[in-house]
């Protein structure tokens, strides 16, 4: 059923209402960061490129005050990279998903997963598509299996068991929910290969958790090349949040940051390219003021464990991205203009009611929010209350970088029961 048009702008005018941009948002209104977009729309064209060359699309991340646009740049980069089939997830870091727990983060990753054209789990439609005589899906087995795989063998058992156990759509439901991040017993593995092959064609090691959901990135990110998709995009909001995490906790989260970016040598993911958002004063509150580069990488260098001097390095380029991110414009007159014109229009098919163009007074050191949200409520006002004289006060929104222990303790190195 076709939604109506007065339909979807009033959906667009309720999520710029709430500060939650949505797709009927950016199909309504577009996109002001010109150059923002074409950088995007360059990274995307660059996974092709170099999933041949067996690397991951360096990624980019975008910083901007409270306010400012991210979360509707992100939306809108959901909307160009669904146009050019690439499979998206788009979620925000929180206290279920802890950036420096590559499970949660890959959990979330998953869970929000959204297939072109597609409706129901994501993770199933791209299992779905796949076309087993297809030549594409062919090199990919042949990668799968070939002998020294950076990933372990069962990824390759169950994705053989998927393909031949086809008329067992319990197994092959169990087996998408491994792939999607759910555990799996080793014995309940060995018995369904004993129906297809014999156990023994595939040495099931044993994988923490932490390498687990690593391989699970690398693994789907090329399934969905497989498949017949042009790639996964994730996008990720409110990566500031790790500013009150622990200092180890930040350490990991940097290397995260570097990892999901493209930028960590030996562990890059062909097919998977990411954005990520983070508020502009990050990098004065934390790096600065914290002294993250001063004293992560003095503590992890005084560390005996090699492991701690590979979290280091990978840390030390996660800071130095954030010192080298893309900023979004700040709105000038024309662009705040440019915005109330699209938004007079939406809210006029959305209500039938025309706002007076003479209420907007740009005020150019606020947020495009702040400039948005309130002159819906003055014209909701003024449509209610014609006689009203609505009169606004603004309150900037401080970001809170103190540290809470209530986020959470590393549980990375806890072993997978599988």
């Amino acid at each position: 059923m076709e939604v109506s048009e007065q339909i979807q702008n009033r959906r667009a005018i309720e999520a710029m209402r709430a500060g939650v941009p949505n797709q009927d948002v950016v199909r309504i209104m577009g996109c002001s960061q010109d150059k923002l977009e074409g950088a995007f729309i360059k990274q995307l064209e660059e996974v092709s490129a170099n999933f041949l060359s067996g690397l991951q699309s360096p990624g980019m991340l975008i910083a901007g005050d409270f306010g400012a646009g991210k979360s509707h740049l992100l939306e809108y980069m959901q909307h160009l990279a669904l146009e050019r089939n690439f499979v998206c997830s788009k979620f925000v870091i929180s206290k279920e998903t802890l950036l420096y727990d590559k499970s949660k983060v890959y959990q979330a990753a998953i869970k929000s997963a959204v297939a072109p054209g597609k409706t129901g789990f994501a993770l199933t439609e791209i299992a779905n598509s796949l076309k087993f005589n297809d030549p594409v899906y062919g090199e990919f087995s042949k990668w799968l299996n070939q002998p020294g795989i950076e990933i372990c063998s069962w990824f390759a058992a169950t994705l053989y068991l998927y393909q031949y156990l086809k008329g067992d759509e319990e197994i092959r439901d169990r087996i998408i929910r491994f792939w999607s991040g759910d555990k799996l017993g080793l014995s309940e593995l060995k018995g369904w290969l004993r129906r297809a092959v014999e156990p023994a064609a595939y040495k099931l090691e044993k994988i923490t958790a932490k390498e687990l959901a690593r391989q699970r990135f690398h693994f789907v990110s090329r399934l969905m090349i497989a498949a017949g998709y042009s790639g996964w995009v994730l996008l990720i909001d409110e990566v500031e949040l790790i500013g009150r995490y622990s200092r180890m906790q930040r350490a990991r989260s940097y290397a995260q940051i570097a990892g999901l970016l493209g930028k960590v040598s030996g562990t890059r993911m062909p097919g998977l390219t990411s954005v990520m958002a983070i508020t502009g004063d990050y990098e004065a509150a934390v790096l600065d003021d914290k002294k993250d580069e001063e004293k992560i990488p003095g503590k992890l260098k005084a560390s005996d464990n090699a492991d701690d001097l590979v979290l280091c390095r990978q840390a030390e380029k996660g800071m130095g991205l954030i010192r080298k991110k893309f900023v979004l414009q700040k709105p000038g007159s024309d662009m705040i203009n440019s915005t109330f014109v699209k938004l007079r229009t939406a809210y006029q098919k959305a209500y039938g009611w025309l706002p007076p163009p003479e209420i907007v007074e740009p005020d150019l050191k606020a947020p495009m929010r702040q400039h948005v949200k309130r002159g819906i409520t003055i014209w909701d006002l003024r449509r209610l209350y014609p006689d009203y004289v609505p009169y606004m006060v603004t309150v900037p929104i401080k970001i809170n970088y103190l540290e809470q222990s209530s986020l959470g303790e590393n549980r990375e190195n806890a072993a997978n029961n599988t």
